[in-house]
């Protein structure tokens, strides 16, 4: 386990956690946030001040128009690790976050502070067996195949020293752009499920892309 993942599980005790639908965050992906809400303002000084973690979270279908008091939130939720931040005069700042590790919200804290706490548990993956992505690797390749060379280096590295639900994650980051997917992807905590979901998706983005042409020497 890394040192991020072991910070999680301590974290989980009171996670700070952001509500926002436009994001999904996965497990071993990033996303660019901007902060300007005060609230959560406070809730990055203090993250920075401590472990440097939080949570994005989705919100209850329907509770979207809550979101400036405190709506429902999904239970399931990824915990993510402040990798770069930018502080701008005005208070506001920009910030990586890279996903850690799932974790499932439990109870709502009290709490001093203008953002909300959980007390969650880390959902951990099981292991898969040597075979177990085999399918979903293969659907990579057919990928490669059908992007732009510079991209297919970048995914091919990216992709060559992963396995299991960490591949699955990974790759869903890369081809699920819209944010129910992504969040099916989040939520499934059988690893072989959420890889044959992952391959699935991919493949059905293979069937829509031709097969780049062959590049050849001038003769």
């Amino acid at each position: 386990m890394s040192a991020a993942q072991e910070a999680a599980r301590a974290a989980v005790s009171r996670l700070k956690v952001f509500p926002l639908p436009p994001v999904v965050l996965l497990p071993g992906s990033a996303a660019p946030l901007h902060i300007f809400e005060p609230r959560y303002r406070a809730m990055v000084a203090d993250a920075l001040a401590g472990d440097g973690l939080f949570a994005l979270a989705q919100v209850l279908p329907g509770q979207e128009s809550l979101l400036a008091g405190n709506p429902g939130l999904e239970a399931v939720v990824c915990v993510g690790a402040i990798s770069l931040h930018e502080a701008l005069e005005d208070g506001r700042s920009n910030l990586v976050l890279v996903g850690v590790a799932r974790a499932r919200l439990l109870r709502e804290l009290p709490t001093a502070a203008p953002y909300r706490e959980f007390e969650a548990e880390l959902l951990e993956d099981a292991p898969v067996d040597a075979e177990g992505d085999a399918s979903l690797k293969r659907a990579v390749m057919e990928l490669l195949a059908r992007v732009p060379v510079e991209v297919g280096q970048r995914l091919a590295q990216v992709t060559a020293r992963l396995s299991g639900g960490t591949l699955a994650d990974v790759v869903a980051s890369t081809v699920l752009t819209e944010v129910q997917p992504r969040y099916e992807v989040l939520c499934e905590l059988d690893v072989a499920a959420r890889i044959e979901l992952v391959t699935e998706a991919l493949l059905s983005l293979v069937g829509h892309i031709k097969p780049r042409k062959s590049e050849r020497l001038p003769n």
